[in-house]
């Protein structure tokens, strides 16, 4: 019995009057536990091949389907015959039927030709043991609109359906779907009937669930009810994040999984920022409906580079997957894996907290030291999981800026920034999210000067001690991305970044002022911040990171088993602990004995 009763059925019932233990809809069952599968989006972006997935799918039948990973997804534009990695192009001819409905682009995946679709790759997948799911957008082609076809079942045509004024700000394709008019629904039918025709078991469905308006809303519901008439049981994907918590009952109801970010990739600002996004949606996470914290971006990913994180970071990206069971959706290259990545997937005392824990929550965060904890069902046990998120300057904390700029938001807008250095021994330049849920934020520091008694000094003629972006990498004269840095179509000096991020350099003698102009370089809204550190104060490379056993429930002793290495630690009285290194974690059932 839960030692939680707030996260029990009748937590739902209460929250969702409409929703009895009962009555609760039929596609829960679809996804009682978390799913488990891969995705093509992190290792071939928009381009994957039918001969690239038919591989992919002999690969996990193989290393990844006995530990119960079964959802092969062909992520976007598949309907795209010239489709150019991870940029979208405006105006593409995009392979389309009659009815305006995107179908697979026959030079990359032939058997789709003469009418198939998917159905041959889909049967493929299927004869491997393992179940097939593609990528959405939300809405109906551009190219439809254009060319006003029409409505399969309807006497309507696209321009009668289509929500010009709803569009999606990275990608090109689509226009959204009036779903609140019978002609919007029917379009969702002829889509998903053709799914279903398919033997589509999985849909991600992108551009839907931010900013969850009501044009979304609608859509949302549209597809619920176009998926629930073809008769199969598709397991519903949202994406991208953040969705808005103040939506948590709605989507819950709708989808069986939803992204609680935007892309996650390999990058350890974007794993700490987990923590809070998995903490806050705990009320809503429960068989069949499940807060998405995106694809695990670990072995060889993004056209065959190895994955950014650190050993140390996968343990603890895999460990707060799984107590806070997230879907473990892999976008790593299955036909290249090696023995860590395989341990880090198919682990299977990793796996049982997953799919099997219960009362999955939070039990303190200080100083970026973390511990959550889940109840074993069936027993009085419990899963604990121990993180060390601190970093090299975490002492350095935005929340204390000398400086904060008012937020930044489209691209070209820019802030001066002037800040004294007196009595300082180390610079941090922040660059924060703007908090509108789109995270495109490529941000640069123009010209960042340090100034005093010595004269000037260019920051960019210095070495940072640290430096850390959000995506991609901090460069000096180039954009995060790598590309030239230009302002207002002009070469710039200065340093590239992305939110969130942090630069920290060591000041020398003789300047007691920093002066620089922070510019958006791209897409939603960022902070600038600086501080000046005074105090010298350091991160240790490892910390105690212990939980009280009162906390979890537990009276006395308990015998302590370290799920990562499979082995037993022995039986601990009161409290358990570990020192864990910096962006590392511990994994651990804990026993209690009589």
């Amino acid at each position: 019995m839960s030692i939680f009763p707030w996260l029990s059925a009748a937590f739902w019932i209460v929250t969702n009057p409409a929703i009895s233990a009962a009555e609760s809809p039929e596609y829960w069952k679809w996804a009682e536990r978390p799913p488990l599968g891969w995705n093509s989006w992190d290792i071939f972006g928009t381009t994957v091949t039918e001969k690239q997935i038919r591989e992919q799918a002999d690969a996990m039948a193989k290393h990844l389907l006995p530990s119960g990973y079964d959802i092969l997804t062909v992520d976007i534009q598949w309907y795209e015959p010239n489709a150019k990695g991870h940029v979208y192009q405006p105006g593409a001819k995009l392979a389309m039927d009659e009815f305006g409905r995107l179908l697979p682009a026959g030079n990359r995946f032939p058997s789709a030709n003469d009418g198939e679709g998917f159905k041959p790759l889909a049967d493929y997948v299927h004869s491997k043991g393992l179940r097939f799911g593609i990528h959405i957008m939300r809405g109906i082609p551009r190219q439809a609109v254009e060319q006003n076809t029409p409505v399969k079942g309807t006497d309507l045509k696209a321009r009668d359906i289509a929500r010009t004024d709803s569009t999606c700000p990275w990608n090109p394709d689509m226009f959204g779907v009036d779903a609140t008019q019978p002609g919007g629904q029917a379009y969702y039918d002829s889509l998903f009937e053709m799914y279903a025709s398919w033997g589509l078991d999985f849909i991600k469905v992108d551009d839907i669930s931010r900013p969850y308006d009501a044009v979304q809303k609608a859509e949302i519901e549209a597809i619920r009810k176009a998926i629930d008439k073809t008769g199969r049981p598709i397991v519903l994907s949202l994406s991208p994040g953040a969705t808005p918590v103040s939506e948590g009952a709605h989507v819950m109801e709708h989808a069986n999984m939803w992204r609680i970010t935007d892309d996650f990739w390999d990058r350890w600002g974007l794993l700490k920022a987990m923590f809070e996004r998995t903490d806050v949606w705990t009320p809503y996470r429960d068989a069949g409906h499940w807060p998405d914290a995106d694809m695990l971006p670990i072995g060889i990913v993004e056209f065959g580079r190895p994955t950014h994180f650190t050993k140390d970071e996968q343990r603890t990206l895999m460990s707060l997957w799984s107590i806070a069971r997230s879907p473990l959706i892999f976008g790593g290259d299955m036909t290249k894996l090696d023995a860590f990545t395989i341990e880090m997937l198919t682990n299977p005392e990793m796996l049982e907290v997953n799919q099997n824990s219960r009362g999955n929550r939070q039990v303190y965060r200080e100083k970026n030291l973390i511990a959550w904890t889940a109840d074993v069902p069936g027993s009085e046990d419990k899963y604990v999981a121990l993180f060390n998120a601190q970093s090299e300057g975490d002492h350095l904390d935005f929340a204390n800026a000398d400086y904060a700029s008012p937020v930044i938001a489209g691209k070209g807008q820019s802030q001066k920034v002037e800040v004294t250095l007196e009595g300082g021994k180390q610079l941090a330049l922040f660059v924060t999210d703007g908090k509108d849920g789109f995270n495109f934020d490529h941000a640069a520091w123009i010209d960042p000067v340090l100034s005093g008694p010595k004269g000037t000094k260019k920051l960019t003629d210095l070495k940072w001690s640290l430096a850390r972006a959000g995506w991609g990498e901090v460069q000096v004269d180039r954009t995060c991305e790598g590309k030239p840095l230009e302002v207002n179509g002009k070469s710039a000096t200065g340093i590239g970044t992305h939110a969130e991020s942090v630069i920290v350099y060591d000041l020398p003698e003789g300047y007691d002022t920093f002066t620089a102009t922070g510019v958006l370089m791209e897409g939603g809204s960022v902070v600038f911040g600086v501080l000046v550190d005074r105090s010298g104060d350091e991160v240790g490379d490892t910390a105690k990171v212990s939980v009280d056993f009162k906390d979890l429930g537990i009276e006395g002793k308990a015998m302590v088993r370290d799920l990562w290495s499979r082995k037993n630690l022995g039986t601990f009285e009161g409290s358990f602990g570990e020192e864990i290194p910096q962006h590392g974690a511990g994994l651990f059932r804990l026993r209690p004995v009589k």
